[in-house]
Parts: structure tokens; C-alpha cells; sequence
């Protein structure tokens, strides 16, 4: 049996100075480019060589989507169903199914609702929380800061200990006696030396 008819490589012939083939980087001089071993074994589409020529797409990219559903609108709850709904998370945060459909049966509420209204107070709660805790630490950092300030003013006032080394070694005595952050020690610029 003959093998089947296979296409014919056919060689692109480019203009000097541009390169035969996508896969080669070499520029051909010669015009027109005779078959070689660098250039293009298949024949390449015009649109593949430009740069510029793209698809493209008809209709906006949204306008294929289904529509988008229609929200629910949203449920009010009565006062006093928010007020028992309140009291039970303040007594307690996650309720099993049994005592979610208890309360909602009570409430004249679906379970869904009341499962709904915990998830969202849960989140509410968790950012307050969250908020007071961070409240706190600047409080406390606050507090800190203070507390060191006042420290740090009540060293420079108080006069150091003596220590009886120094006592002995004028150097010493006086390196432990420099303040220089007192007033009374600061040092004056001396001017017109000579």
C-alpha cells in the first residue's frame, strides 16, 4: 500500500534583513530564500507573522452571562422578637438545631432566619470585641508610657547613691556626678579663642 499524500514542506522567502522562520533567529540575506535546513518546514499563516493581528470577539464579554437573581428583600424583625433574640445570645452564642427551631417556633420565626440573624450578631460581636481589645492595648500602652515618663522624672531629680569606690577616685567621683541632661550642667560655646 502507498503511504498517504503527505503536504510539501514549502520554504517561506522573506525580505533581507527579517528572519525565514518563527524558530529562527537568523536573518537571511539572500532573497528569495532558497530551501535550507533553518527555514520553515510547514507553511505559516500571514496572521501568525503580524504582531497586530488578533481575534476579535463580537458583543460585550458580560452579555453571554445569565442574569444576575434578584435579591430578597430584606426581613424586619419586631422589637420584641430582636429583644428575645438579643437576650438568648447574651446567654449564650451558638444554639444546637433543637433550640434554634424552639426559638424560632416561640418567635413565629423560620429556622433559617434565626440561624441567619445568630451568624450575623456572631460576626457583630467578634468585631466589637475585637475593637475593645485593641482599645485596651492603647490604653495600656498609653498607661505604660506614662508611668515611664514619671520614672525617668523622678530619677533626673533624685540625686544618685554615692558609691563609696568613687568616693575615693576624683575621676570617678566626678563621671558619676555628670548629668548631662540637667540644666544646671549645661555647656557653654567659648568664643573668640585664639
Amino acid at each position: 500500500a502507498a503511504p498517504p499524500d503527505l503536504p510539501v514542506p514549502v520554504a517561506l522567502s522573506t525580505p533581507p534583513g527579517l528572519p525565514c522562520c518563527l524558530g529562527c533567529a537568523r536573518s537571511c540575506s539572500a532573497w528569495p530564500v532558497a530551501p535550507s535546513s533553518h527555514s520553515s518546514p510547514l507553511p505559516v499563516p500571514a496572521a501568525a507573522l503580524s504582531p497586530f493581528a488578533a481575534t476579535r470577539r463580537i458583543g460585550h464579554p458580560y452579555q453571554n452571562r445569565t442574569p444576575p437573581k434578584r435579591k430578597k428583600p430584606r426581613t424586619s424583625f419586631s422589637r420584641v422578637q430582636i429583644c428575645e433574640l438579643e437576650k438568648r445570645f447574651h446567654r449564650q452564642k451558638y444554639l444546637a438545631s433543637a433550640e434554634r427551631a424552639t426559638l424560632a417556633k416561640a418567635l413565629k420565626m423560620t429556622d433559617a432566619q434565626v440561624k441567619t440573624w445568630f451568624q450575623n450578631r456572631r460576626t457583630k460581636w467578634r468585631r466589637q470585641t475585637a475593637e475593645e481589645r485593641e482599645a485596651e492595648r492603647q490604653q495600656a500602652n498609653r498607661l505604660m508610657l506614662h508611668l515611664q515618663q514619671e520614672a525617668f522624672q523622678k530619677s533626673l531629680s533624685q540625686p544618685l547613691p554615692q558609691d563609696p569606690l568613687c568616693m575615693h577616685n576624683s575621676s570617678l567621683y566626678a563621671l558619676q556626678n555628670l548629668q548631662p541632661w540637667a540644666e544646671d550642667n549645661k555647656v557653654t560655646s567659648v568664643s573668640g579663642v585664639a
